[in-house]
C-alpha cells in the first residue's frame, strides 16, 4: 500500500511518503496539500510521525528502527546513510569523519553529494554532518537555516555555526 500524509512539527508541516517496503520520503517544511492525496497511514509510519515530530519538539526520540525503502538508493548512500542514523541527536560529524567512517578517506564531497540526495530527512540526519570548518550546505527547503534550528532543536552546540 503506497500513501502520503503530512504532520505538523516545531519546524512546520512536514510530509512523508511510504510504500510495502518503508518509507519513500520525508519532506521538510512547507510542505502544501495534495488533495485527495493523502491517505491514513498505517502504523508503523505512524509511529515514525509521532519519533520525528518528537524529535523536532527537542524530545529523545529512536528513529533507528525507521523502516526505509532504499530500494533506489546506491552502496554508497546506504553506507553514508548507515553512518548518519547512528549520530545522536545533538551531536555531529564532519562529511570527512563519515568517509573515514565508510572507509572512503577524501570522500568528504561523495559523502555531500549523497546527503545532498538524502530522501529520508529527519530519520537519516543529514543535518548532524557539517563541513569541517562550519555546517556547510543543506538541500532541503530553507537551506542552511534549517539545518542549524534543527541542530538547536537537538542541542548541538552550535559555536562552529556563527552566521557569516
Amino acid at each position: 500500500m503506497d500513501g502520503f500524509a503530512r504532520f505538523d512539527t516545531a519546524i512546520g508541516t512536514c510530509g512523508v511518503a511510504w510504500g510495502p517496503r518503508g518509507i519513500r520520503r520525508v519532506l521538510l517544511p512547507p510542505v502544501a496539500p495534495r488533495p485527495g492525496a493523502e491517505a491514513d497511514p498505517p502504523e508503523p509510519v505512524r509511529r515514525a510521525i509521532a519519533a520525528m515530530t518528537a524529535l523536532l519538539d527537542g524530545e529523545p526520540a529512536d528513529l533507528s528502527d525507521v523502516a526505509l525503502d532504499d530500494a533506489r538508493l546506491s552502496p554508497l548512500q546506504r553506507d553514508v546513510y548507515a553512518v548518519a542514523r547512528a549520530i545522536p541527536p545533538g551531536a555531529t560529524l564532519t562529511y570527512g569523519e563519515v568517509a573515514r567512517r565508510i572507509g572512503r578517506p577524501g570522500g568528504a564531497q561523495a559523502v555531500g553529494r549523497a546527503l545532498g540526495a538524502n530522501p529520508f530527512p529527519i530519520v537519516v540526519p543529514c543535518h548532524r554532518v557539517v563541513a569541517a570548518g562550519g555546517d556547510g550546505g543543506f538541500s532541503a527547503p530553507g537551506g542552511v537555516e534549517t539545518k542549524r534550528r534543527m541542530l538547536a532543536i537537538e542541542g548541538a552546540t552550535l559555536d562552529l555555526f556563527a552566521a557569516s
